[in-house]
């Protein structure tokens, strides 16, 4: 008889559902012996035949219990040799989509006390992505509201089943979840003004601040909000009103003899008619207070894939401050036990940025470090030290990069894709002189300890000079001074900046004392080109470098802008501008073609970069070549006159 898969599979049909139903697997152990003297594949068939069972066990309506009992013998039948290592959690997958949910939890059961033999070597690396996508499948199909018990089942299954550094139940880049919008009223005719005596202070719970409390829960599912200048400013506001309110409203809290369990709920209501009864709960006070903890320490913290430009000012990091312990002592005012549940919260944030540490680090494995004894280890560390090769060699089975530097090393493993990393649109961008140099024109007003300079750190060095050489007019002035160390030249620019930033005063009594200090920093040649600048600042131009087209005329503009009409929020976001301000321009200008020409209009006037020669540069950058094309026969057409 000339065996194939269509007639292995029935052969086995007859075997399988007598070895089953008699429990004995030396039946279809024997069968697969007899067929070895085949060359063909002999798992394939009896990994189908096991599936066409189980589908005529569906089909019939069987208990839960014999279901179970057919993947364990699925599992058996794994161990002999017989079948494929995926095979069991295969079946578990088409038995939990023909299922209804009740009937799945109580299946998912068998899966949890399984655990064991889904880690074993034999099923872990065949099975875990089988596994993985199986439960993801049930949590799309619960509803995290009303199956909450379900769905932290198969979280906590997860949680067990893969190692603790299992990349894929980790959230790396700090996602935040954005669907989770909480939805409140916002007809002011359902306003119902509530007032609250405390002593000699009246609070006012109406409508502004039932909008103020909700609207809070926007910046609590995406902090990154906060690091722009309106929305902090709206977060500061909201969030001292709401805290303040709680300051005035002292809680009591009436114990209870019967046994009777406190309700959690994963979402409260946002009825305006309940937000008095809210205020006065215990829980639903914690609940807030906690959150307002999270994004606190969230927004001072360091997170490796935060954007560089996510940073808080020193007064804001102060205001947050201010805020913790003031959220510390309410926490500590709320009953019951309310500095032992402060300092709980405390222990938990403390030991989160260890996590967060572990994070940055990317996840190293945890492992258990065998004790020894002191000497030992001193003597280990005097004797021997570890080889280079061995260092990368470790470093590379942790998939890191080892560069020998502590900051290119920090650098290569910022991100595991570094050509992803480097694409990255918040890694485009160029700060300004003012906002890049004013810690180091603090300390140059207000003299700091000599370890303290920043300019005399070399990464903040190496960083100036390249924000100089594109920013700043004086980097390429010609001088036959040497000045060494960087330091001492970083300190000339500095002091430049500093005498030239916008608003500054001429009533300013150190501005004599700033230009001596100046002057005694430049040549004769770099003063006269300085005196020269400030005569004729705007009309400067030499004549010798045709390039230099720091001015651009109507038709020029009209023409450029007709060009990057198209893309011209893109050339927007390269050339600095915030969202707000791109949202300025479309209000203002009711075509694409008048905002592009608003757009240059007003960076050839603001910006003293704004060239003909950088509007090429960065077009190309862009791919905006039709636009590119049009600039560079410009600048062509200048050089031949």
């Amino acid at each position: 008889m000339e065996w194939n898969f269509e007639t292995l599979r029935i052969e086995y049909k007859d075997v399988l559902q007598k070895s089953f139903k008699a429990k004995n697997l030396d039946i279809l152990e024997q069968k697969v012996k007899s067929l070895n003297k085949t060359e063909i594949d002999l798992k394939s068939p009896l990994d189908q035949t096991f599936r066409d069972i189980l589908l005529k066990l569906l089909e019939e309506q069987v208990d839960v219990e014999e279901l179970k009992q057919f993947v364990e013998f699925s599992i058996h039948s794994c161990r002999k040799g017989l079948s494929s290592p995926t095979m069991p959690v295969i079946l578990l997958g088409d038995i939990f989509e023909t299922l209804t949910l009740d009937t799945c939890e109580d299946m998912f059961n068998f899966v949890e006390q399984n655990v064991h033999v889904w880690k074993e070597d034999l099923f872990f690396t065949g099975c875990k992505n089988n596994l993985l996508r199986l439960c993801n499948d049930l949590l799309r199909r619960l509803s995290r509201t009303t199956a909450t018990v379900f769905c932290g089942k198969i979280l906590l299954f997860l949680a067990k089943f893969f190692p603790f550094s299992e990349r894929s139940g980790l959230n790396i880049v700090r996602e935040f979840n954005l669907e989770n919008v909480t939805e409140y009223g916002t007809d002011p005719s359902d306003d119902a003004i509530t007032e609250i005596q405390t002593g000699s202070e009246k609070h006012v719970i109406d409508f502004t601040f039932y909008c103020k409390f909700w609207q809070l829960q926007d910046f609590f599912r995406n902090p990154n909000q906060c690091y722009t200048k309106v929305q902090w400013k709206l977060f500061c506001s909201h969030s001292s009103t709401i805290l303040n309110t709680f300051q005035g409203i002292k809680l009591d809290y009436v114990t209870s003899d019967n046994n009777t369990t406190v309700g959690y709920f994963a979402k409260y209501l946002t009825s305006q008619k309940l937000l008095d009864l809210q205020l006065h709960d215990v829980n639903f006070r914690r609940s807030v207070l906690l959150q307002f903890l999270i994004v606190f320490q969230y927004l001072i913290s360091t997170v490796k894939f935060k954007s560089e430009s996510y940073e808080l000012k020193s007064d804001q990091k102060d205001w947050i401050q201010n805020q913790t312990e003031k959220v510390y002592n309410l926490l500590k005012e709320t009953p019951p036990d309310g500095e032992k549940f402060a300092k709980i919260v405390k222990n938990i944030l403390a030991r989160e940025e260890l996590w967060n540490s572990w994070k940055n680090d990317g996840c190293p494995e945890i492992k258990k470090v065998q004790s020894t004894s002191i000497e030992s280890e001193k003597k280990t560390s005097e004797t021997k030290k570890p080889l280079l090769g061995d260092i990368i060699k470790e470093a590379n089975s942790q998939g890191r990069y080892y560069m020998g530097s502590g900051e290119l090393t920090k650098l290569w493993n910022l991100c595991p894709n570094n050509l992803e990393a480097c694409k990255g649109k918040e890694r485009d961008f160029l700060p300004s002189l003012e906002d890049y140099f004013s810690e180091a024109i603090e300390q140059l007003e207000k003299p700091v300890k000599d370890e303290e300079i920043l300019l005399k750190d070399g990464n903040f060095g190496w960083r100036a000079l390249r924000l100089l050489a594109r920013r700043s007019p004086h980097f390429f002035t010609y001088s036959t001074t040497i000045m060494n160390p960087l330091s001492s030249y970083l300190e000339m620019m500095v002091r430049k900046i500093a005498h030239e930033r916008p608003g500054k005063s001429q009533e300013n009594s150190q501005e004599g004392q700033n230009d001596a200090e100046i002057d005694n920093f430049l040549t004769e040649e770099e003063q006269g080109t300085e005196e020269l600048k400030q005569n004729d600042q705007e009309e400067f131009v030499d004549d010798s470098n045709p390039r230099q087209d720091h001015k651009i005329t109507v038709q020029q503009l009209l023409y450029f802008s007709q060009k990057i009409s198209p893309d011209w929020e893109k050339l927007a976001v390269k050339l600095g501008y915030k969202p707000d301000e791109i949202e300025f321009f479309k209000n203002e200008n009711p075509t694409e073609f008048e905002q592009a020409r608003n757009l240059l209009q007003i960076w050839f006037e603001d910006d003293e970069d704004a060239t003909l020669d950088n509007l090429l540069y960065i077009l190309e950058g862009l791919e905006m070549h039709e636009a590119a094309e049009a600039v560079r026969n410009e600048l062509n057409s200048t050089m031949d006159t």
